[in-house]
């Protein structure tokens, strides 16, 4: 059978032939090649590093006239900037991968799903239609992230280590999180191993819920349950490293806690040394179920238009949790 990449693949392919969008504001991108099947393709950029007002300047020409007209409405300068670096990484994220007939990424066209989630909209002329890439974005005030994969939805969450909560963690927790996850955290005397946790399960949540796609209106916190294999077996009592260890991550509606969903598959990873940064994807109808086949995961570090950097194991990227596996960049 066809892989759906490879499927996508011979529709660019097609496509192109009919179609030359050769731009010099996409010239200078680093063309990349689609993900494959379970493959999610995770870029970063660290708002602290990118000082040039030219550069700035430069990501501003590429959005369309709403976002330009969004952003230049925001009065706090660092806000501002962060919101550009957003909008600039997913344009040149997703350009990236149809280089091969030069699509401008200030062409891009993005419509919103009934809840609102933005999604790439590629319909064009002759009824063609581009690879089916999906892609979510989540922001801290010092990292930016854009997930992409074919064909699976997809959300992702980042949050900083530090992240420091007004209230106690439990009475934040019991706000928004399930019983089932409330009692986890109860059982974590430490409170900064205990807030640790809650950040995590924040973040599996988060991206869950990105996901699904229906917003956290629609799917609050509290109606479904995150499980990591580790307290599954009771060993919550485990020192932080063997917490964090969980291969299985599951999740659970309230209305049926006994059976998990095999639809869905996580990541969790330690990022930069100073983040937890969640992957959720949507598993086909033929992959579903079959929890042994890991996500694999490719990261990169970008200042769009300047410089690129492949992100492998090691102290800037650690897997804590989840069925992952960190791949080497083609």
């Amino acid at each position: 059978m066809t892989s759906l990449r490879h499927k996508a693949l011979l529709l660019m392919n097609i496509y192109c032939l009919g179609r030359n969008l050769t731009t010099a504001s996409s010239s200078s991108l680093l063309p990349v090649k689609l993900p494959a099947q379970r493959e999610v393709h995770f870029w970063y950029v660290l708002p602290d590093e990118v000082k040039s007002t030219n550069l700035l300047n430069r990501y501003l020409e590429i959005l369309s006239p709403c976002e330009k007209e969004s952003i230049l409405t925001m009065r706090e300068e660092q806000i501002k900037k962060r919101a550009l670096l957003a909008r600039a990484l997913v344009r040149t994220t997703l350009a990236r991968y149809h280089t091969n007939c030069q699509i401008d990424p200030k062409s891009l066209k993005f419509r919103k799903n009934n809840y609102g989630k933005p999604e790439l909209d590629l319909q064009y002329a002759d009824d063609w239609s581009l690879p089916p890439l999906h892609f979510n974005i989540s922001h801290t005030s010092s990292l930016i992230a854009c997930g992409v994969t074919v064909g699976s939805a997809i959300g992702i969450d980042v949050e900083e280590k530090q992240r420091r909560l007004k209230n106690d963690t439990l009475a934040f927790a019991q706000r928004f999180f399930s019983p089932c996850e409330i009692e986890m955290l109860t059982h974590i005397v430490d409170p900064e191993l205990r807030l640790q946790e809650f950040i995590k399960l924040w973040t599996l949540k988060e991206a869950y819920v990105k996901a699904l796609g229906k917003g956290f209106s629609a799917s609050p916190f509290k109606t479904f349950t995150v499980r990591l294999g580790d307290h599954v077996k009771g060993n919550i009592h485990a020192p932080p490293h063997m917490i964090s260890k969980a291969h299985d991550i599951t999740v659970e509606s309230s209305d049926d806690l006994q059976n998990p969903s095999s639809n869905w598959q996580f990541g969790l990873l330690e990022l930069a040394g100073s983040h937890y940064a969640a992957v959720c994807i949507e598993q086909d109808s033929i992959d579903a179920g079959n929890g042994s086949i890991p996500i694999d995961l490719t990261l990169r570090k970008t200042i769009p238009y300047v410089e690129d950097e492949c992100i492998s194991a090691t102290d800037s990227a650690v897997v804590i949790g989840g069925l992952t596996r960190l791949s080497v960049c083609d």
